[in-house]
């Protein structure tokens, strides 16, 4: 059977279409093949290596200032990069930094507990260090590869949705796989079962295949989608000479619909997700069932996905500001639900605990999908108020308060476990039934502080409802039609 002829565009270029869309897709898959290992960074260094919670708390702040200095330096490098390459410009780093994350994600999991603390703090950094430039060779042109897709704003709000379908199902299946197959059982001589241990060298041959699955998924991408736009019309870096940085965060504080969904975020990042090293241990030391983790966790998000197919009626009628404000405060229901499971008898604790999840995944449900058109929106704003566009400045200073977040929460999550008595030297079988306990209400909190900070950057600071919306809107298309 004769192949049916591919249909071009005005340019030459074969149309945009499904095969664009699951390419893009399969690109944050292969990220998050990398990007799902960072909530096992930390289990991994102070239940396995041992490192010292205060010290491990240190070391990650050190890495994660290196996290956001080097986004811009790569960024700039690409976009001075003025080569012709085979495979194009942002195909081909994306290439060199999906090898890179085959052994930069192994290379932060090497499994010698037995070193010295020193040796243990140099791997650390090390190996972190060449993971996240990895990453960030791989991420940073991939996320540019939007604008170069297509021009067409409705295609690139499809390859938006596509990306973030990519992004869940390459996060779920580390975040469900992983805990099953890191975790061992530990009994004592009469059988009576003291918790789980974490077993070190899966850990790093895990992280090692899941490079490999990784590369697989970026070079289906690199293989299937197609490049329409010149490459060096599109910056990854937006940074300006000029740039002042005191008149920009400045600038930033007035725009009260960046503040807000920028407080919104660093809740996410400062409560959810810095919840993820407590939340192991809580399961390996509280519920004894380490193992299951990863899929309580995924179980209690899956009616996020419940929004996705509505998610465009349900801002036409109500509003991405009402809809999300609606959600924050079921996402502190579920909270104050969750808070309630250390205090119940054993046997309905985990069900409790499950049940909160649930209602803080649904009242996440829409914030997830529209949180980053509520910084669109936050941009037109700034251009509405002040004449002045400033996209570039307003994401990166967005970007870099959620990477401040996701740097400083699992560093504050670490300190307090050491006030709470946690012991990096007794692993997860010796802690103190004490600080098994402890864990639940620290995560139980870390759930509640995540949904109110939602709150109050969305529903009190966030100011584009969606009567405001609409009169903004009307004088962008009354100044256009001027």
């Amino acid at each position: 059977m004769a192949k049916k002829p591919v249909k071009l565009d005005e340019k030459g270029y074969p149309k945009f279409g499904m095969l664009d869309k699951v390419a893009y897709a399969a690109g944050d898959f292969g990220c998050n093949m990398s990007f799902g290992l960072k909530g096992t960074v930390q289990a991994f260094w102070l239940v396995y290596m041992m490192l010292e919670t205060g010290l491990l708390s240190i070391l990650l702040l050190l890495v994660q200032i290196w996290d956001a200095v080097n986004d811009p330096i790569i960024g700039t490098i690409i976009d001075a990069d003025r080569r012709k390459y085979k495979m194009g410009k942002f195909k081909t780093y994306i290439f060199i930094g999906a090898c890179g994350l085959i052994v930069g994600g192994a290379a932060v999991f090497l499994p010698f507990p037995n070193s010295s603390t020193v040796v243990k703090a140099t791997l650390f950094i090390i190996g972190y260090v060449i993971w996240d430039a990895a990453y960030t060779m791989a991420n940073v042109p991939y996320g540019s590869m939007l604008s170069l897709v297509t021009e067409d704003p409705g295609e690139r709000a499809q390859l938006s949705t596509w990306r973030s379908v990519g992004s869940m199902v390459g996060g779920m299946l580390p975040g469900i796989i992983l805990p099953m197959i890191i975790w061992k059982d530990v009994f004592d001589a009469n059988g009576e079962k003291l918790g789980q241990e974490l077993l070190g060298d899966r850990v790093f041959f895990a992280a090692l295949l899941m490079g490999v699955l990784g590369f697989i998924a970026f070079w289906f991408m690199i293989k299937k989608i197609t490049i329409r736009v010149d490459e060096n019309s599109v910056k990854t870096n937006e940074a300006s000479e000029k740039f002042n940085v005191f008149s920009a965060f400045g600038n930033f504080l007035k725009n009260r619909p960046a503040l807000g969904a920028t407080i919104a975020a660093m809740g996410m990042f400062l409560g959810m997700q810095s919840a993820t090293t407590a939340n192991s241990i809580m399961f390996a030391t509280y519920f004894k069932q380490a193992q299951l983790s990863g899929l309580v966790m995924m179980l209690g998000f899956l009616p996020m996905f419940l929004f996705m197919p509505f998610i465009k009626k349900i801002v036409n009628k109500f509003g991405k500001k009402e809809a999300s404000v609606a959600g924050t405060i079921v996402s502190m229901v579920g909270g104050v639900v969750m808070l309630i499971f250390p205090m119940v008898p054993f046997k309905l604790a985990l069900p409790v605990y499950m049940a909160g999840l649930v209602f803080f995944g649904l009242g996440m449900g829409v914030y997830t999908c529209v949180s980053w058109a509520l910084m669109a929106d936050a941009i037109d704003y700034n251009e509405w108020k002040t004449g002045k566009r400033e996209e570039g400045t307003v994401y990166s200073l967005h970007s870099f308060f959620r990477k401040l977040s996701q740097g400083v929460g699992p560093s504050i999550v670490l300190a307090i476990m050491g006030l709470l008595g946690y012991v990096s030297d007794l692993g997860t079988t010796g802690q103190d039934p004490k600080v098994a306990y402890a864990m639940c209400w620290l995560v139980a909190g870390l759930y509640l502080f995540s949904a109110v900070m939602q709150f109050v950057g969305i529903g009190l600071i966030y100011n584009l409802d969606k009567k405001t919306l609409a009169k903004m809107n009307d004088e962008f298309a009354a100044r256009k039609n001027a």
